[in-house]
């Protein structure tokens, strides 16, 4: 047998090791099915297969469909389900401002770019618009709604996702001052009794 140290192993074949390399495929993969399925159609398994890994390692680096889907499309670095549970915990009076504030602070930690570059993959592609609305809508915000026990949930969804991406806009993306570079708790007060209408108060 020849143990020559120049003797070339032959290379691995199958699943690939839970590595680094592990993580980007996943990332890849679940950019392609979550805009091809759309949020709901997407499935951990099928997304695991596209890069070639076990299911199991989705849950190893992200956590949840949710969170791979924070990280691969909306860029967020919070799991969604944890930030559903920081938006419920607390009076439901308040929960405007709770919304304001946590998405102001995720978005102003990198400047607005996470929001800008979530924009330009809205208006760049149709399909991840759409991957959007599902996720925002139905995902987050009908399960805010939900837990508040209004009625019109699916109208009170959409009203409060249009003050979240306009805030976004304003603020990220066409940068209109004095908006744009507002302290948190300026924005806060500006925005959420607004955004608390949407929620529990009367929109007839």
């Amino acid at each position: 047998m020849d143990h020559s140290p120049n003797r070339t192993e032959p290379k691995r074949r199958g699943r690939r090791a839970g590595g680094e390399d592990t993580r980007a495929a996943l990332l890849q993969a679940a950019r392609e099915v979550f805009v091809e399925r759309g949020f709901e159609g997407a499935t951990v398994r099928s997304i695991a297969s596209r890069a070639g890994v076990d299911a199991a390692m989705v849950n190893h680096w992200f956590g949840s469909k949710e969170g791979l889907f924070a990280k691969a499309v909306l860029q967020l670095p919070i799991d969604p389900n944890t930030l559903v549970e920081r938006l419920l915990d607390g009076p439901p009076e308040l929960i405007g401002e709770r919304i304001v504030r946590n998405f102001v602070t995720i978005w102003d930690a990198t400047g607005g770019g996470q929001f800008a570059a979530m924009v330009r993959s809205i208006t760049s592609q149709e399909q991840v618009a759409e991957v959007l609305r599902q996720f925002f809508v139905q995902t987050l915000l009908r399960r805010v709604i939900a837990h508040l026990g209004s009625s019109d949930a699916e109208l009170r969804a959409t009203l409060t996702a249009s003050q979240i991406f306009g805030m976004g806009i304003v603020r990220y993306v066409v940068r209109i001052e004095p908006f744009a570079s507002a302290d948190v708790d300026t924005v806060v007060r500006a925005i959420a009794p607004n955004l608390q209408r949407y929620l529990t108060g009367d929109i007839s």
